[in-house]
């Protein structure tokens, strides 16, 4: 298992330089690249995010700064799919305890095609935080939205336990 930064370090240096497949965004989808940076228990980890979303499936890439590919998750026909930087795969029902497992943090993917939209996941219960409301609370999670850019989140900030995952996007497709 990929459990820490030194992990995460090996993993970049067997990686390749990856990048997301030339697949079409399909309707109520969205693409975007940007940076990430991770904090979790006494590790942390920094590097580039690449993410296509729609309805159908999923296809999130976390790579080094250098563009290393660290890790590649995939959700098709209700399932998710890990491949890391060392090529071996892992699977799961869901993509938080997929990643916990994995890569030792959990990343929130239920609700975070909704969060960097500036929007709350519909059906599931939530609260506006902030004198702005400019914090969401949602499934655990603290949404800090830090910077807007053209009605889009530009800076997030994502809280829950121990965990704390930074969010910058640099650009947006749809």
């Amino acid at each position: 298992m990929v459990r820490s930064a030194l992990g995460f370090a090996a993993a970049a240096l067997l990686a390749a330089c990856a990048t997301l497949t030339d697949s079409p965004i399909r309707s109520g989808g969205f693409e975007l690249s940007g940076r990430v940076a991770v904090r979790y228990a006494k590790e942390a980890l920094s590097g580039r995010i690449f993410w296509r979303h729609s309805d159908d499936a999923e296809e999130l890439l976390i790579t080094s700064p250098l563009g290393q590919g660290l890790a590649r998750v995939t959700r098709a026909r209700g399932g998710f799919l890990l491949v890391a930087g060392d090529g071996k795969e892992y699977r799961a029902a869901d993509a938080e305890s997929l990643t916990d497992q994995v890569l030792g943090w959990r990343l929130p993917l239920a609700g975070l095609a909704d969060w960097v939209q500036g929007r709350p996941s519909p059906g599931r219960p939530f609260e506006t935080l902030g004198d702005t409301g400019s914090e969401l609370r949602q499934d655990g999670w603290l949404v800090a939205y830090e910077e807007f850019r053209d009605g889009r989140p530009l800076r997030l900030r994502l809280t829950r336990e121990d965990l704390e995952i930074r969010l910058i996007v640099d650009q947006w497709k749809n």
